[in-house]
């Protein structure tokens, strides 16, 4: 069908809405940095400290060090080459401006500069500089000392406040023999809704860095407090001490763990795959994987890849081995990973990451790399450890049977809801609407609270479970223990997925599950306790961000003043001073000791209302640092466990 082309409307380039320099990045930082809560604050430091380590891992200098400042700026500091100084010839601005200034520059996108990188797109930089007060970069090179400065602030050309406009040219400041960049930002309170950096976020981070870049030195150091902490990280055996870290709570089956690495190149893609695995006596597999130094936390082709490979290598020797019959229920991947920690890291020339964040790998190249290589080096050691191997394939033919059976009790649970037998009746009170998009199902600590909580609640979209204190410590209990409890086969029966293999995330009833217990010693056990369930069994519900914790508060502070009552609540010792002071002068306190102290009014509008309630959700962002601590914090190994307390806990 033709158009008239005199009828069309025009559309040219003034039709486009363009956003200069750097301002996309402020209109819409989420899509660069995932979020501008804590994760996005922290996920600049990650930018700049990316860079600092491509220059080490490519073979430039040998160490990097986060600083935390006392005004709440951060400096990263490496012995790298420095970033170019000199002048581009067709831009007429220096190498630093560039990758300060401008979106997609750097030395990311030609592999003779780095030969793999973490930073992606080039943006890290330029996307830091944006979403700051002020940053000042400094350079080491040529023996001179160079300095300059960004802000947001007035752009002499578009006349109108930009980010990371360059206030100073780069200017020598000084002789130098070093080599390297230090750059120092101020996170802008603009964007950020609270500028607190969590050392024990950043701790973990630079810990696994180390792990996988043996012979690096990192440094942390922290002067927001009077006395100033630091910390160095080195590792000598790399993945082998990343996984006596990771197992530090389990008994592994064999001591030594199983360690490759291999080369490849794919469709004119040069990779390098590296792998650490050791199998447990847990009933969990852990998989930390790895690209250019970047944590996938939503995994990706290059862990498929490994998982395929492996499962391929050991159901052809469980058949040459005998020891998988035609009767017998063959095994999957699952039932093969059960009780295995593993790290798979690969470094790879151009990564395609779905997801500006760079947490799942699309490079069907990683898939094909890392299923050959897993295939032939487990293969080749199975042949040199057949007992352990034959130990391996046992423990999965068992798993194979469990899941078998776990799908039995699941199926016997639904069909019993399907025949009309209820038991959910009394136990819980079921909200009206059934729309699973917008309805909540709250686990409420004691039967008082619980009380209170059903009184309190919307009853359009609020389910309210009370729970009879603490649930059993899931990760010490045999699976049909656990499958058997009452408590939680209510808990099971009302969100409806299904755990483990079985669960099914498009059976789930309730958008937000909420745990819901008292701000004391009490109530935090039993939120962990809860966790620890969750991870174990239903884990997709907390990787698809659906578990929350409730934050009741801890105190009332008001004021009885003419005409109305001032009323505030606070959710942290930290908390109250400012509250007193936005109460104003002749204030009263009142400390909850617990939700069971409330009535239904307060409940509803400090804990439970939508509007006014503060809820924190529950990610596997750090699930290296998860998975330690609920092994760590609850399973059978005692000693590091009394190490972590004698370590941390405030006598």
């Amino acid at each position: 069908m033709g158009t008239d082309k005199h009828n069309v409307q025009s559309y040219d380039v003034t039709s486009l809405t363009s956003l200069e320099k750097l301002e996309p990045v402020r209109v819409r930082p989420g899509m660069y940095i995932g979020s501008t809560g804590a994760k996005g604050l922290h996920h600049c430091i990650w930018e700049i400290l990316d860079n600092a380590i491509d220059e080490i891992s490519n073979g430039y200098g040998d160490k990097a060090t986060v600083i935390l400042n006392k005004d709440n700026s951060v400096t990263v500091i490496d012995n790298g080459r420095g970033i170019p100084t000199g002048m581009h010839p067709t831009k007429k601005k220096t190498g630093v401006e560039m990758v300060f200034t401008e979106l997609h520059t750097g030395g990311k996108f030609d592999n003779t500069v780095y030969k793999t990188s973490g930073g992606l797109h080039g943006v890290g930089a330029s996307v830091v500089n944006a979403l700051s007060e002020w940053m000042v970069v400094e350079v080491f090179q040529n023996g001179k000392h160079y300095r300059q400065r960004f802000e947001y602030a007035m752009d002499k050309e578009l006349k109108k406040r930009m980010p990371g406009t360059a206030v100073t040219p780069l200017e020598v400041i000084g002789d130098t023999d070093k080599t390297g960049t230090k750059i120092t930002y101020k996170a802008d309170k603009e964007i950020f809704s609270h500028i607190e950096y969590k050392f024990d976020v950043i701790d973990e981070r630079l810990q696994e860095l180390a792990f996988q870049n043996k012979g690096m030195r990192l440094e942390l150091i922290d002067r927001r407090k009077e006395e100033e902490v630091s910390k160095e990280y080195f590792s000598e055996r790399g993945l082998l001490d990343f996984i006596d870290y990771l197992n530090e709570s389990k008994t592994p089956i064999h001591p030594v763990p199983i360690l490759f690495e291999g080369e490849r190149e794919v469709n004119g893609v040069s990779m390098y795959g590296e792998v650490c695995i050791q199998f447990t006596d847990s009933t969990t597999e852990y998989i930390a994987s790895y690209v250019n130094n970047i944590p996938t936390t939503e995994s990706g082709t290059h862990e498929s890849g490994f998982k395929t490979g492996m499962t391929r290598a050991f159901k052809d020797w469980a058949k040459k081995l005998n020891i998988l019959k035609e009767k017998d229920t063959e095994f999957e991947g699952d039932d093969l990973r059960e009780g295995m920690t593993a790290i798979v890291r690969i470094k790879i020339s151009n990564p395609i990451f779905e997801g500006q964040t760079k947490t799942k790998l699309g490079n069907n190249e990683a898939y094909t790399m890392m299923n050959d290589l897993s295939y032939s080096r487990f293969y080749a050691w199975i042949e040199d450890n057949r007992d352990t191997a034959a130990n391996i394939i046992n423990n999965a033919m068992d798993a194979a049977l469990r899941r078998e059976k776990i799908k039995k009790i699941n199926d016997a649970e639904r069909k019993k809801i399907g025949r009309g037998a209820a038991p959910l009746a009394g136990k819980i009170a079921v909200c009206t609407l059934k729309d699973p998009s917008v309805c909540e199902f709250i686990v409420v600590e004691g039967d008082s609270a619980g009380g209170s909580a059903k009184q309190a609640r919307d009853r359009r979209f609020q389910t309210i479970m009370p729970s009879k204190g603490k649930i059993m410590n899931t990760e010490k209990q045999k699976l049909e223990n656990v499958l058997g409890s009452e408590e939680l086969k209510i808990f099971n029966t009302a969100v409806g997925t299904g755990v483990l293999d079985n669960y099914e995330e498009n059976d789930l009833k309730y958008d937000k599950i909420i745990i819901m217990s008292d701000a004391d010693v009490d109530g935090y056990h039993i939120r962990t306790l809860w966790m620890t369930y969750i991870y174990r069994y239903m884990r997709p519900l907390i990787a698809n961000g659906h578990l929350y914790m409730a934050m009741p508060p801890l105190y009332k502070v008001y004021r009885h003043t003419k005409g109305e009552d001032v009323v505030k609540y606070a959710y942290s010792d930290d908390d109250l001073d400012k509250v007193r002071k936005e109460v104003g002068k002749g204030h009263l306190i009142q400390r909850y000791k617990g939700l069971g102290e409330m009535n239904p009014d307060q409940l509803w509008e400090t804990t439970l209302n939508p509007e006014s309630r503060t809820l924190q959700q529950i990610t596997i962002d750090d699930a290296a640092k998860a998975e330690r601590m609920v092994s760590l914090l609850m399973g059978d190994v005692v000693q590091p466990r009394k190490n972590y307390l004698y370590k941390y806990a405030e006598f």
